[in-house]
């Protein structure tokens, strides 16, 4: 049987991981857009990193309008701005504090709809395993669990791919400067504003990941 070509919607945020599934896909030969979503996260800054890349790259990208949703995600400090944004290295407390409930479900269900509509054949998210970001829904067994579901969801099965489930952040940065990814756009603060904090569990997971990867973050 002739394997269908793959056309694979991403989910692209514009962070560092997202950002270099992008391109780890272009290279593997793939077909893509991308799918970005405002859900109303304070750090909505990286929606334009997210277009920056997709300009770079010529991918078409669309931009989902959830925002709304916000009203229904509870207390964490992505999308109530009531709390503030906790610092320090990734941990219990401060996952219990920055995690949206459910969003890459939700996510990869509407890229999943996306892929449907435009006869795509998979959808991926940029989901990486170590120490440091143990989020439940970054887990080797969640996105198994959607990729049985995307299979049964439709007359025409649709894969989730997560290549770096098992991959540490450190080595996404070499796979991204493999590539040429360029970090310079991308954008991983959890704080508003314009200039990363450098304080936020996300900043220091960043920073670390270079450090380990012996290469420097021009941002």
């Amino acid at each position: 049987m002739t394997r269908r070509p793959r056309k694979t919607i991403v989910v692209l945020s514009g962070g560092l991981d997202s950002t270099t599934l992008l391109y780890h896909l272009l290279d593997a030969g793939h077909t893509l857009k991308a799918l970005s979503v405002n859900y109303g996260q304070r750090h909505s800054r990286e929606l334009r990193a997210a277009s920056e890349i997709c300009a770079i790259t010529g991918v078409e990208q669309r931009v989902v309008d959830l925002s709304g949703l916000a009203a229904i995600f509870g207390h964490n400090a992505l999308t109530d701005k009531a709390l503030d944004v906790p610092h320090g290295d990734y941990s219990p407390k401060t996952m219990a504090v920055t995690t949206v409930p459910n969003r890459n479900m939700i996510l990869l269900s509407i890229a999943t709809g996306w892929a449907i509509a435009s006869d795509f054949t998979a959808v991926a998210f940029g989901a990486h395993s170590g120490p440091y970001t143990p989020y439940p829904d970054c887990q080797p067994q969640f996105a198994a669990a959607m990729n049985a579901a995307t299979h049964v969801c439709d007359e025409r099965s649709i894969e989730v791919l997560a290549p770096f489930i098992h991959w540490t952040k450190a080595d996404i940065v070499k796979r991204g400067h493999e590539l040429g990814v360029p970090f310079e756009l991308t954008w991983s603060c959890y704080e508003g504003g314009d200039v990363s904090c450098g304080k936020c569990s996300t900043c220091v997971d960043r920073a670390r990941a270079f450090q380990e990867s012996g290469l420097c973050d021009l941002t």
